[in-house]
This record gives C-alpha cells, structure tokens and sequence, in this order.
C-alpha cells in the first residue's frame, strides 16, 4: 500500500481504562466521547453490554505544544442518562450535531425489535450555554443515524445509517443543509464508497476528502480507515487504505485531520492501548494521499 508509513502515531495521552472514541475539534479543543466515570459526577449507570458507564462527552484543550490537558466533562444541557457520541461542530462554533441513543424527554425509545437505536441531534450555543437536543427530522424508530460529519462549507452533513437502501449492514449517507436550517432527502452515496459490509464514522477534510470506516473493502482486518476524494461533480475518486500504522488487525475509526497542521486523531481498539477504545493521535509526514 503506497499510503503504508505516512503517519506517525502516538497515544493521545488522555485515554482511560474504559472506553474512549470519536474526536471533533472544537475551537481549541477536543471534544471526544468517555465512559469513564469524573470526580464530584455521578456516573450514569452502568450500561449492561459493556460493564461500563454509559458514554459521556468529554473535553480536552489542546495545548501549545501540541499535547492535550486532562479532560473534563463537555456541556451538562448534551450529556444525558444514555449514550451521546461523535459530536461535529460548524465552522462558527454555534451548532453541533452529534449521536445519542434514542433518548429524550426521559422517555427511551425502541424499535418494533425492543433495540434502542442511534439518533442524530442538533444543539445550538445561545446565552452562554448549548440548547436542548432536538432530533433532525430524518431520524427514525425503525433504523438507525450516527456519526455526523459536515463539509468544509457546512452545507452538507454526511452520516451512517442502516435506513432503507442500505447496500450493507451500514452505508454511508449525505444530506443538504438548507440556509433556511431545514434539510433536504438523505442520499446514499453509492456503489463506489458503500459495500455489503459496515461503512461508518464519516469525516470530511478542508480538502474535501471523504474519510471513513468499513469493513467491507480490501483491507487489514476489522474496521478499516479509508479515503476518496469527493471530485467537484460530487463522485468520488478511488477509495485508498490509508494503510499501516494506523490501520491494524483490530477496528480503526473516527478518522479527523486538520488540514493545516497535518495532525490529527483517530480511535481503535488495538493491542497496548489503555482500555477498550482508545484515542491516537497522529501527525501526516508527507502530503496528502491525492495528487
């Protein structure tokens, strides 16, 4: 793979015993999700599948020197009784979208199936404080939405999902952002990103690359981290496996890079790391993988 060895890779330096994944920048900060539990917090419950708390977002102040300040829990009005995770933010810092399992009012949502299912929600930042979530109006309780990514111009906003014309057990899906803040119909975005298998943890570079997770192109094992670049027709170049080492064996996910710096994160559940899912950090040594 010519992309093999393009990155150097660390710890992030904030990960726990439990479970940590799914970074976005925020100003001068990392928001990412955590079970772990946080002094003068009460811990949700512990969430049955894993042993664990349930998933929290946390924040992390990005340092001068590039490392990363002991975390703390992000915006109390967010981080309810269940799951919140994979936070995306505008470019003006004053809306986010992020998954939450189907909770809301106090009351949890299931499917026909009795399975809680992944939702998006939007937020906004008004008096000093992040508003209730509210659901986007393509969620449903028959599928899933998850993962939320923007475009660099914020008038897109791509997202997994298992609602109908899934080609696999997840697709990849894009759907406009209207200036009136409505949304138009979610897209599948086809054969050339989208397989039979898992395709997740959408982001999207300043470059206008697509970056995501599946397990269902050629690849190392597990979830793998690829990349296409979105051409202005809006197609997609050749999906790339952006190779060793930040694909291994084990599930690799939640790509995110900033273009400028050529540093970035991504989380994985590999061998050595502290918990369960951890966060690295890495820096691209050379350009980019398209020409």
């Amino acid at each position: 793979n010519t992309n093999s060895w393009r990155f150097n890779i660390a710890n992030a330096g904030i990960n726990s015993e439990y479970t940590d994944f799914g970074s976005s920048f925020f100003k001068n900060k990392l928001i990412f999700a955590s079970s772990r539990e946080f002094k003068g917090i009460t811990a949700k419950k512990i969430f049955k599948q894993t042993n664990q708390n349930f998933l929290s977002l946390f924040e992390s102040e990005v340092l001068s020197d590039g490392n990363l300040s002991e975390p703390v829990p992000f915006a109390n009005t967010i981080n309810s009784k269940f799951h919140e995770s994979t936070p995306v933010f505008t470019n003006d810092g004053k809306t986010m979208y992020f998954t939450r399992n189907n909770y809301l009012d106090g009351k949890k949502g299931v499917n026909d199936n009795k399975i809680t299912l992944l939702k998006l929600y939007k937020s906004t930042f008004e008096n000093d404080k992040w508003s209730p979530a509210i659901e986007l109006p393509f969620d449903s309780d028959q599928y899933s939405t998850a993962h939320p990514a923007l475009s660099p111009d914020n008038k897109i906003l791509y997202f997994a999902s298992d609602m109908p014309g899934t080609k696999g057990q997840s697709d990849l899906f894009k759907v406009t952002i209207n200036s009136d803040g409505s949304f138009g119909t979610p897209e599948n975005l086809g054969a050339a990103i989208n397989t039979e298998g898992r395709e997740t943890f959408p982001f999207v570079s300043d470059e206008n690359e697509l970056y995501f997770s599946s397990d269902g192109h050629p690849g190392l094992g597990g979830l793998d981290i690829y990349v296409s670049k979105i051409e202005k027709d809006n197609t997609f170049g050749e999906v790339q496996n952006i190779g060793m080492p930040i694909n291994e064996p084990q599930d690799d996910f939640a790509f995110m890079i900033d273009s400028k710096s050529r540093n970035g994160f991504f989380s994985s559940n590999r061998e050595g790391g502290k918990g369960y899912d951890d966060i690295y950090k890495f820096t691209e040594k050379i350009g980019r993988a398209h020409v």
